[in-house]
């Protein structure tokens, strides 16, 4: 049965019980400070207008013509960019109409349903972008952490804006953001640490933020100029204005705006590895214009600052890689020279608990519990445990409200509010887990986010919330949240220990016999792929994982010897595994197996002789680990670097004036500070997530190089690009 989903509410008609289904990309309307057409392709005949478009250009009626009709060079300017891509970002030009000669910048983009959507505003005067954004990109790559980065861009926005306020305003894992910095006026109102609930910026118009990355409210008294005819000639329904920069505003958001005093906006959006991460927010308590080329110098700053977060969040990661890896390496060591691994997780409180920032970690493991730290009693821990494997996760689990998510639990709130928990092999109960301890604080929120919406339905009367006074909510029975990093770490951490517990299985199949039922099942369980040799070659286990790569390929091997002929280099891995067996010589490499179900996927191959002393070998371990990950993560990297070398290239040809020069100077320290972000994104913890974060930092380079093409206007700008979007 398909579950019921509730009908979209059309542009201005939303109550707040619906308001976060409000079609606002249908605005059918538009703010007044500019004028828009919407003409058909190839011939330009104007469809669709602003109810001001005419008295905006100083024409008559405007229907039935073309933007050709309209005088000046408005059509000639707008010819390059027709055969280009228009779809995604709009194409910005300078041009002159009317008489007397009126200097307007044009923004061009193609409509989602189609037709060539020609937004125009008077043009502001010339920017002189190059040492702004210079001075950004010095900012960012000198910040040492996010909340630094973010203080000193809240600074530059404001000096370069003008600002009565501004906020950076970041999102959290639910969706809630934060006032993470501030800059205002003296005697403004602090938002300084303010929350405000997700359901203030609907889903919608989070997808809008993340297409059109910069939006500008000049006026909060403004009267909406409607689309005449109301519906698109090409269409029949409404205009898609997801990308107009003139689109007009929800009536409720507007209201929201006028609770707070506010008269004018600009948001800026921040986005980080293709997700929102936050956004730039100005407020100005009179009416403020802000032209063309000063909204592209905040779009690139926010590239800019975006592009280093990347960096800094990849760091704090890749820092706790090494963290895990120093971990791993003292369990290896263990079980050399003790023949147990558990002792390593507990030699020092800090070591487990550090890289998640936990104030207390358990390990169960056989039907033992070790703690460290601050941690629940062991009945306490089974019982968590228990509940844990009612919840049916699969890798990593986390809450940070352990005591308000299960009654039972409530009175562990002051050590276990918090748990992390990882599994590390797949026998029921046997993971690791973190906890931390309740944190009693007050949270701020801009308004009671918890206070029953307004049942009125006039738009003019709606209010999110009627008073944004500072309203303080105690967080009783919560830690603090788990990041993103933390889980990444528990991750590994837990990839790490069931390795080990893989390894030290195995090795136990050769040494205690008296267990080797128990031990053989466990080690047939794990999803890792394993071997397990005698001394004479003899395969004693050839786990399920492994069985499942090479399907029915000829039947099992019975011996070492035979393994080669599963392998795509036959005669390499026959040399190996002579190595191993003859001269005790450890094996690590790279191997490819056949078998449809294998899928020729790259797998690591760890061989090692077990010994009892140095001159008795009881048998052979081999453990195969699978590097698609690692391998996409490399061919993203290499991509990377291919990519961010065409975008510079293709700009490095034409050198033509002092201005070219400064251009060219400029998008080399943005090229150096993307590849700067790139060596910290692939240090990181998550390879499966590599690629992304790569693509996604190669295409804020482009979109950069994009919008400092278009400050310039300049012919040879635009005959370039033209011919670039031509041949795309």
């Amino acid at each position: 049965m398909t579950a019921f989903q509730a009908p979209p509410a059309a542009f201005g008609t939303a109550t707040l019980s619906n308001c976060d289904r409000e079609q606002i990309h249908l605005a059918a309307s538009i703010q007044p400070h500019g004028a828009l057409l919407l003409a058909s392709e190839p011939e330009g005949k104007i469809l669709q207008t602003s109810a001001n478009a005419s008295e905006f250009l100083g024409v008559g009626d405007l229907h039935g013509l073309t933007l050709r009709n309209l005088g000046g060079n408005l059509w000639e300017r707008i010819q390059p960019h027709l055969l280009g891509c228009l779809e995604t970002i709009p194409v910005a030009v300078r041009c002159s109409l009317s008489e007397p000669a009126k200097t307007l910048n044009v923004l061009l983009h193609r409509a989602p349903g189609g037709g060539l959507v020609v937004e125009m505003e008077s043009a502001g005067p010339e920017v002189d972008f190059t040492a702004t954004v210079e001075g950004a990109l010095q900012m960012a790559l000198s910040a040492s952490s996010v909340q630094v980065l973010c203080d000193e861009s809240a600074r530059l926005f404001k000096s370069l804006t003008g600002y009565d306020r501004v906020m950076i305003y970041r999102f959290d894992e639910e969706g809630h953001g934060e006032v993470l910095s501030e800059t205002k006026k003296p005697d403004l109102e602090a938002f300084l640490g303010n929350r405000y609930p997700a359901s203030d910026i609907p889903q919608i118009a989070r997808r809008l933020y993340e297409r059109n990355r910069v939006r500008v409210l000049v006026d909060i008294n403004y009267a909406p100029i409607p689309l005449v005819p109301r519906f698109s000639p090409v269409t029949g329904e409404d205009l898609d204005m997801s990308l107009c920069f003139l689109r007009s505003v929800s009536p409720i958001h507007v209201q929201y705006l006028k609770n707070m005093g506010v008269a004018a906006t600009l948001v800026v959006s921040i986005m980080v590895g293709g997700r929102l991460w936050g956004l730039v927010s100005c407020h100005h308590y009179s009416p403020r214009t802000l032209h063309f080329e000063m909204r592209a110098v905040c779009e690139l700053l926010a590239e800019v600052i975006a592009t280093r977060i990347a960096a800094l969040e990849s760091f704090a990661q890749s820092q706790g890689e090494l963290s895990v890896r120093r971990l791993e390496q003292r369990m290896i060591e263990r079980i050399s020279r003790e023949g147990d691994w558990r002792g390593a997780l507990f030699d020092g409180s800090r070591s487990l608990l550090s890289p998640l920032n936990a104030t207390g970690a358990a390990l169960l493991f056989e039907d033992q519990a070790l703690v460290t730290g601050d941690a629940p009693g062991t009945e306490e821990i089974r019982r968590i445990a228990k509940w844990l494997e009612s919840r049916r996760f699969e890798s990593v689990f986390a809450t940070s409200s352990l005591s308000t998510d299960e009654q039972q639990f409530t009175s562990l709130a002051g050590v276990a509010s918090g748990v992390v928990a990882a599994r590390i092999s797949g026998e029921p109960g046997e993971m690791l887990l973190w906890f931390r301890k309740e944190r009693v604080r007050t949270v701020t929120w801009g308004g009671n986010p918890f206070k029953p919406p307004s049942s009125v339905d006039d738009p003019s009367e709606l209010s999110p919330r009627r008073s944004f006074a500072q309203w303080h909510q105690v967080v009783e029975m919560t830690s603090d949240p788990w990041t993103s990093t933390d889980l990444a770490a528990a991750r590994m951490i837990g990839a790490s220990v069931t390795d080990v517990v893989v390894q030290f299985r195995s090795v136990r199949i050769l040494i205690a016999q008296n267990q080797l039922d128990q031990v053989l099942r466990q080690v047939r369980s794990s999803d890792q792929q394993v071997i397990v040799a005698d001394a004479e070659g003899r395969i004693l286990e050839l786990n399920e994982a492994f069985k499942a790569l090479i399907g029915d390929h000829g039947g099992a091997p019975l011996r070492l010897d035979e393994l080669a002929a599963y392998f795509v280099d036959r005669e390499e891995v026959a040399r190996n595994l002579q190595h191993l067996r003859h001269h005790k010589q450890p094996w690590r490499g790279e191997v490819r197996l056949f078998g449809a179900k294998s899928g020729n996927r790259p797998f690591l191959v760890r061989a090692d002789p077990v010994l009892s002393t140095p001159d008795h070998v009881l048998g052979f371990v081999l453990l195969f680990t699978d590097l698609t990950d690692r391998k996409t993560a490399e061919a993203a990297r290499r991509q990377f670097q291919d990519g961010i070398l065409q975008s510079y290239r293709r700009l490095a040809g034409r050198v033509n004036s002092e201005a070219d020069l400064k251009f060219q100077n400029l998008m080399s320290n943005v090229v150096e500070n993307a590849q700067l972000a790139a060596l910290e994104i692939t240090d990181g913890v998550d390879l499966s997530a590599m690629p992304a974060m790569l693509e996604s930092l190669l295409r804020s380079v482009s979109r950069t190089a994009d919008v400092m093409e278009q400050l310039s206007f300049s012919p040879e700008v635009i005959a370039a690009k033209s011919h670039r979007r031509g041949k795309s």
